[in-house]
């Protein structure tokens, strides 16, 4: 494929309010994007907005204030996304959700809650986007999965379920749209300084000692600074890379899989409590 054009198209991203999504918002950009941002927190989400139609005005910015948990919300969105920008070429599915505990610490519905916002939502949105996206010559599909969609720690089991599920679901898309056209981006971002850690919910199980442990140990992990980390993203989308992997945080753990995909955890936990966690 050749490489894609920023300038012209309409790039869709969800999560745009804080992190990563905030981030690449901006540098789509000012890559001559119009852009349509999505995300649960409205008034973060207009201050995002707002900046970018002050530094882009030529540019068009529409804002979608929805909870992706709602799966009616999801689908409504959808297809209000595909009948007002028919001129789509990027999709973003960039909103994520944490859950810390134990799977036998946590309920059914806060595991459900996970998947509906980190994969549902990212199949409905795709299935509600793609007709767009295929109408669009050189038109481009970003999934953000994670370094937990490459190994699983204890403690993460919904989380890693989910990230899991979005990078199947990417490859197996990247091989059915190969022929239309249709480039498909799957990121695995390491320790990246967002505000996951700080609103990942805790199972009901979990007691108050095991949340202000792990929450000091996430902390400690996340460090690469969402700007760069959208920097990453947007040059594979420009070079059409299927595949990313952000920091040594996802590099590292991806070839400890390779090499031992049955004992990599042993590794990997003393690697983090080498920089200062404490995995068990």
């Amino acid at each position: 494929m050749r490489a894609y054009e920023f300038s012209g198209g309409t790039a869709v991203v969800t999560g745009a309010a804080s992190g990563i999504g905030e981030a690449l918002a901006v540098q789509l950009a000012d890559r001559g994007s119009s852009l349509a941002l999505v995300d649960r927190d409205g008034d973060r989400l207009a201050a995002v907005a707002d900046r970018i139609r002050g530094a882009h005005p030529r540019l068009e910015v529409d804002t979608y204030v929805v909870d992706l948990a709602d799966e009616v919300a999801t689908d409504a969105l959808g297809a209000a996304l595909a009948t007002a920008h028919p001129g789509t070429t990027l999709l973003v599915n960039n909103a994520g959700v944490a859950l810390g505990g134990r799977f036998d610490q946590v309920t059914l519905e806060e595991f459900d809650w996970v998947l509906a916002i980190n994969f549902r939502a990212v199949v409905r949105l795709t299935a509600a986007l793609l007709p767009v996206l295929k109408a669009n010559e050189g038109a481009h599909l970003v999934n953000v999965s994670s370094v937990f969609g490459i190994f699983a720690p204890p403690g993460q089991a919904a989380y890693a379920a989910s990230k899991f599920a979005v990078r199947g679901f990417s490859e197996s898309l990247r091989h059915e749209l190969a022929d239309d056209g249709v480039g498909v981006t799957v990121v695995h971002p390491g320790g990246i300084r967002t505000r996951i850690a700080e609103t990942a919910r805790l199972g009901s199980g979990v007691d108050a000692e095991e949340v202000a442990a792990g929450r000091e140990q996430m902390a400690k992990l996340l460090r690469i600074p969402p700007e760069k980390a959208a920097a990453q993203i947007v040059a594979a989308i420009e070079a059409r890379r299927p595949r990313v992997l952000i920091g040594l945080s996802a590099k590292v753990p991806d070839l400890l899989v390779r090499l031992r995909p049955g004992t990599y955890w042993r590794l990997i936990a003393r690697g983090i409590a080498a920089r200062g966690g404490a995995p068990k």
